[in-house]
């Protein structure tokens, strides 16, 4: 019995022990698992290329027209027609509206018979001086003859003079008759609506046979405008707007068509400020031409304005740069494995990064590693998220 007990403990204490191994071997094979380099197939290889990188400043507008009328009416009446309709380009002087003038030209044709009746009386006027200088003359003869009295004399040389006058007041009625007659032919011309420029009907407020009043206000008719140019309003926080200049390179796209851009220039940044829900937003104004006709009024853009911009330069991601106290470095990869190669940048972006040397166009180098424990501690060292140290911070500039 005692024999047989001290052979089953034994057989425990070898099994425990065989068990331990095991597990201390399964430990280490863990510890050694993670805290292994990366194979190189782990590795995210990025071929150096060139392409275009640039910083911007991202916002967003409106688009409107740059030139536009609103075409009211400056007389009161019911609207007999209407010429255009909503999208109809018209020219200069064009016809667009008339307004009922049946008032207007009665006015007109009663201003006109006056003044007619006014220059027929002064036409009297100019008889009857004739006359009175005729009979002054005559009297002027007879009064040296001594053949008619001094009175007879005065009274001619009175009605003369009392004559005179009365053809300068009916000389400055018929100019003030004139003058009434003109403005009556203006407001009838009124009744006819004519477009005061060239440009695309966008917009129609009335309908025909609607009344107008035009006592207090001229209601608004029509909206004309150009299209060919539009301006494109943005609205800009207070903490980007200073470093936005006229001339500043911009480009934008729009929500119908977002892959197209349309490249421009800053016109104007307006100094007043709008505060919109307590953020204070500034304006600024972008001109562009509207080629095919393709931009419409009151669409909305995603605006980009081009702070810095390199142009076909080599680029590789901003992950695959590591910092060195000799200045950055890349992972290349080689026939002989993976190489740390040293390397002058320039511009940077969020992510992309220009290389000024080091490296050649098709090269290939380490931009990150796959998903995995490995994979942790590389984007720890230099992930998407930046390389630390000076890496992080300015814009441009090569160490």
């Amino acid at each position: 019995m005692k024999t047989s007990f001290s052979w089953t403990r034994r057989r425990r204490a070898w099994l425990f022990l065989f068990m331990l191994i095991a597990l201390l071997l399964v430990i280490g094979y863990g510890v050694q698992a993670y805290f292994k380099p990366s194979a190189s197939e782990d590795y995210l290889i990025h071929e150096v290329r060139l392409d275009t990188i640039e910083n911007v400043i991202a916002a967003s507008g409106t688009l409107e027209p740059k030139d536009y009328v609103e075409v009211g009416a400056q007389v009161s009446g019911q609207l007999e027609t209407l010429a255009v309709e909503v999208g109809d380009i018209v020219k200069r002087d064009q016809l667009l509206a008339e307004i009922d003038a049946t008032v207007f030209e009665t006015k007109v044709m009663g201003a006109t018979a006056g003044l007619e009746n006014i220059r027929a009386q002064l036409e009297k006027l100019y008889a009857e001086e004739f006359l009175a200088e005729e009979r002054l003359e005559r009297n002027r003869n007879l009064f040296k003859q001594n053949a008619i009295s001094r009175d007879s004399l005065t009274a001619s040389e009175t009605d003369v003079k009392s004559l005179k006058a009365s053809i300068r007041a009916m000389q400055a009625q018929i100019k003030a008759d004139t003058a009434s007659l003109e403005g009556d032919k203006a407001t009838l011309n009124y009744a006819k609506i004519y477009a005061p420029m060239d440009g695309t009907v966008v917009s129609i407020a009335v309908r025909e046979g609607q009344t107008l009043n035009a006592n207090q206000n001229a209601p608004l008719i029509m909206k004309i405008a150009d299209l060919s140019v539009l301006t494109l309003r943005t609205e800009v926080s207070e903490a980007d707007v200073t470093r936005i200049y006229p001339g500043m390179p911009v480009y934008f796209s729009t929500l119908g068509a977002p892959d197209e851009r349309w490249y421009s220039t800053v016109r104007q940044v307006l100094p007043s400020p709008e505060v919109v829900s307590d953020v204070v937003l500034y304006q600024v104004l972008i001109d562009i031409e509207n080629k095919g006709s393709r931009l419409m009024d009151a669409m909305t853009a995603q605006v980009f304005f081009i702070e810095e911009q390199a142009e076909n330069v080599l680029t590789v991601p901003l992950g695959a740069l590591r910092p060195g106290p000799n200045g950055p470095s890349v992972r290349k990869q080689t026939p002989a494995g993976i190489e740390r190669v040293p390397v002058k940048i320039g511009m940077r972006t969020r992510t992309q990064v220009e290389i000024i040397a080091g490296l050649q166009e098709g090269d290939e180098v380490v931009a990150g590693v796959r998903n995995g424990p490995a994979g942790a501690g590389r984007a720890r060292e230099g992930g998407p998220g930046g390389p630390p140290g000076e890496l992080r911070g300015g814009r441009r500039g090569g160490f």
